[in-house]
């Protein structure tokens, strides 16, 4: 559809209104949006509820073809349910990896873990600062979206990776579908806050996985849109939970039965010195066994603030090295509950097959519906008041029925229900 000269609109894409003026049934339907082509002078007009466009590259082929951004491990673990409903019908899909990963292990690690094919590109981008990772991964997003030019590209979570890929898609004309949409925590301290909203409102698809997340972005007018799917993290841990029990059982190699299982790693909780100083101070105070599988982030800015000997010396903190997803699996399992800065860890707690006590070392969290069923509890950073909040949970006991917040497993096969559908 172009502007002509008159002011009107012409759709010269569409054949069942090729050449009419105006374009009436595009121009004044509000289901529909105008998506920049790289072509110059056109822009497309694409149905949001039918996935029908005017333009004879994306969805004239009669049959989907999807592109899929990974980057980080929570990314993997989410989109892994996504990847294996395509194959189950035999959709056509391309796998980016960019490669921010710490280590190779880690990386072919949570491949397997998830039983996930290897990706068909790794762009490598590694670790930098995040305008580094954020235009590595945007020049070779787009060069492959180029190349392979499908129908919807999606992208999950809130990580540099959805930013970069959110924006070299629509650049290219290329419609966005956002999984884990309309997520908030108010905190602009968090670089993922600002990445979440961006995507969100760069997205013609927003999966969002509760009701509430879907209430969030109607307030904010999102152009895209919106379908309550759950979370596919659920969909992922109830496929994988019965591979992680026959993992060993890394607790016991430990030496200890009864534990806490620590996950830290949050800029605004490592890389501050104050915040991390009390943050070791509380959790050395609590009487419980500690497993922490440490990320290699917080590994740096322990040795940095010169607290690891003050970690390593304490007898009941165990500091392991990261772990891959099952083993992860394994561990919150076995726990007697959780502590932790991780979104994905909130979510996941809230399995069935888990239904874990989390307590979450930050200030605010993105995931109310954890801390509203029960499985969450924010206790915040403050050395002189989080240890007392937990202990006063783990008196009252920590072991009750709760419902999961998070959907039934199937979120997976709901996504891909709405794109094939609006396919044809």
């Amino acid at each position: 559809m172009r502007n002509d000269a008159s002011g009107s609109f012409r759709c010269f894409e569409r054949p069942a209104c090729q050449g009419a003026v105006a374009c009436d049934r595009h121009r004044s339907d509000s289901r529909y949006r105008y998506w920049p082509m790289a072509t110059a002078g056109r822009t497309v007009v694409t149905e949001v509820t039918s996935l029908i466009s005017c333009t004879t590259g994306h969805g004239a082929r009669g049959k989907l073809k999807l592109f899929f951004v990974l980057g980080t491990r929570p990314e993997i673990i989410k989109m892994a349910p996504v990847v294996h409903e395509c194959e189950a019908r035999g959709i056509e899909h391309f796998l980016l990896h960019t490669g921010q990963h710490h280590s190779e292990f880690m990386s072919d690690t949570i491949f397997e873990d998830m039983a996930l094919r290897r990706p068909d590109k790794n762009l490598h981008v590694g670790s930098g600062t995040h305008a580094e990772q954020t235009a590595k991964a945007l020049l070779g997003i787009e060069r492959e979206l180029l190349r392979e030019r499908p129908d919807v590209i999606l992208v999950e979570g809130d990580t540099n990776v959805v930013l970069s890929g959110a924006i070299a898609a629509v650049k290219l004309g290329v419609p966005v579908g956002h999984i884990e949409a309309g997520l908030r925590s108010y905190d602009l301290r968090m670089p993922e806050e600002h990445n979440r909203r961006l995507a969100d409102h760069a997205s013609k698809y927003l999966f969002a996985p509760t009701e509430r997340a879907a209430s969030t972005l109607h307030g904010e007018n999102v152009w895209g849109q919106v379908y309550v799917t759950g979370n596919t993290v659920i969909d992922a841990l109830e496929e994988r939970i019965g591979a992680a029990m026959d993992r060993p059982d890394i607790a016991a190699q430990l030496g200890t039965e009864e534990y806490a299982l620590l996950t830290m790693h949050r800029a605004e909780n490592v890389d501050d010195r104050r915040i991390l100083e009390g943050l070791v101070r509380g959790l050395l105070s609590l009487d419980v066994d500690i497993v922490f599988p440490a990320h290699p982030r917080t590994v740096n800015r322990l040795r940095e603030f010169g607290l690891m000997d003050t970690v390593e010396r304490y007898e009941r903190v165990h500091v392991i090295e990261p772990v891959g997803y099952l083993d992860m699996l394994r561990l919150m399992k076995g726990c007697k509950f959780v502590l932790t800065d991780s979104g994905g860890i909130q979510e996941e707690v809230t399995a069935p097959s888990l239904n874990k006590r989390a307590f979450v070392l930050r200030t605010s969290t993105e995931r109310p519906e954890a801390v509203e069923s029960g499985h969450a509890t924010v206790v915040g950073v403050d050395p002189t008041v989080f240890p007392d909040m937990i202990r006063e949970a783990v008196d009252e006991g920590l072991d009750r029925p709760r419902p999961c917040p998070y959907g039934d497993g199937h979120a997976a096969k709901r996504i891909i229900d709405i794109l094939e559908q609006g396919l044809h």
